[in-house]
């Protein structure tokens, strides 16, 4: 049984929330850094490690990507952060939505608090977090913006309500 005094868990996405693609305009260098991930080019938000060692302080984090364990082969030395445990998706991965989460993001949690931060939600991911027995949040990302200073506050805000 988990303790009620467990930190909330957040999920974290990559693609859209630490990888932004999209921006008509040229990337800012000093705030991202190109990295090639399995040959494919990855803009990487480098504001994002910070936030996120922040967050941690309040959550439990876990990757939820499609990346699955390849996160922690190319992220915490980037970002300056730990490795992490990531949600397994047994090959549910899809294009055009993130419905294909929930059940793994669902199993995972059991019994927990959770924040889930992405940039792909679609209705039956709403619907989900709305039934979802413990208290859940959805955050939102625009994809060539990702994990913002206001993302965090409200994720912090929100965990610190659950007490």
């Amino acid at each position: 049984m988990i303790s009620g005094m467990s930190k909330p868990i957040l999920a974290v996405d990559i693609d859209g929330v630490i990888s932004l693609f999209g921006s008509e305009e040229k990337p800012d260098r000093a705030f991202t850094k190109l990295e090639l991930v399995d040959g494919v080019p990855h803009l990487i938000s480098l504001p994002c490690g910070e936030r996120l060692v922040r967050l941690s302080e309040h959550f439990e984090l876990v990757w939820a990507s499609g990346w699955e364990d390849k996160a922690n082969f190319y992220l915490p030395s980037l970002l300056g952060l730990p490795e992490m445990p990531h949600v397994s998706f047994d090959g549910a991965v899809a294009a055009g939505g993130a419905h294909w989460k929930l059940g793994p993001l669902e199993e995972y949690g059991q019994g927990r608090a959770m924040a889930w931060i992405d940039d792909n939600f679609d209705e039956s991911c709403y619907v989900w977090a709305e039934q979802r027995e413990q208290p859940t949040l959805l955050v939102p990302t625009e994809t060539h913006r990702g994990l913002e200073e206001a993302h965090v506050e409200a994720l912090r805000q929100w965990a610190l309500s659950l007490h």
